[in-house]
């Protein structure tokens, strides 16, 4: 037998070229079939979106505040509510307060002026009280006078006091009641007295009666 002939074998360089040009048509013709079969429901699936807008500033003026600015502003306007609030407060107990003790004086004022109703002359205790004027200078030029108690006893004592505004005829205007309750044994007070009387009127205060009890 004649031995076949040998086949001529293709050279290295050749078949390289060959399986490189094959595996670039397959990848080409994969890229074409995904580019052409691809639509919105394929992008959907591989969760893909498109990229968001950002909002036209064109018609706005200046800029939105920062958060930061925000907080400021609130933090500003809380602390003037508080601020408020505390102003309103403390008023409120500035006038409670003076109520309080306007109440007060004028409850002693009536005992005192009850005390008074059945003494007889000028009362019990008229060298324990004594009266002083102020200025007119430093009372806006209404009539004002000092009462100073004092308890000369060895007991806690109560007292009563008359007052009497007189004018210059020597003719009583105006009469005023001052109580002062439980002067322990040598404690000293001294209430102020005024005239309710215009500072045109010209008065001078008088001790009409010091009742102690």
């Amino acid at each position: 037998m004649n031995p076949s002939p040998e086949r001529p074998s293709r050279p290295v360089r050749s078949r390289a070229v060959s399986a490189a040009a094959a595996v670039a048509l397959i990848a080409c013709g994969a890229a074409t079939l995904v580019a052409c079969g691809s639509d919105g429901d394929d992008a959907d699936r591989t969760g893909f979106s498109e990229r968001p807008t950002l909002p036209l500033t064109d018609s706005f003026s200046g800029s939105p505040p920062s958060a930061l600015a925000s907080a400021a502003s609130a933090a500003a306007e809380s602390a003037r509510a508080a601020a408020s609030s505390a102003a309103a407060s403390a008023s409120a107990r500035e006038a409670s307060r003076q109520a309080s003790v306007g109440a007060e004086a004028e409850r002693s004022r009536r005992e005192a002026e009850e005390e008074l109703e059945d003494v007889q002359g000028r009362g019990n205790a008229l060298d324990e009280v004594a009266l002083t004027g102020k200025p007119r200078a430093e009372t806006n030029g209404v009539t004002t006078a000092v009462l100073t108690i004092t308890n000369k006893t060895q007991d806690t004592a109560s007292y009563a006091v008359q007052v009497d505004f007189v004018d210059s005829a020597g003719k009583v205007v105006e009469t005023q009641f001052v109580g002062e309750e439980d002067l322990a044994p040598g404690e000293r007070r001294q209430p102020l007295v005024t005239s309710r009387q215009p500072a045109e009127t010209v008065l001078t205060a008088s001790l009409a009666k010091a009742q102690r009890y």
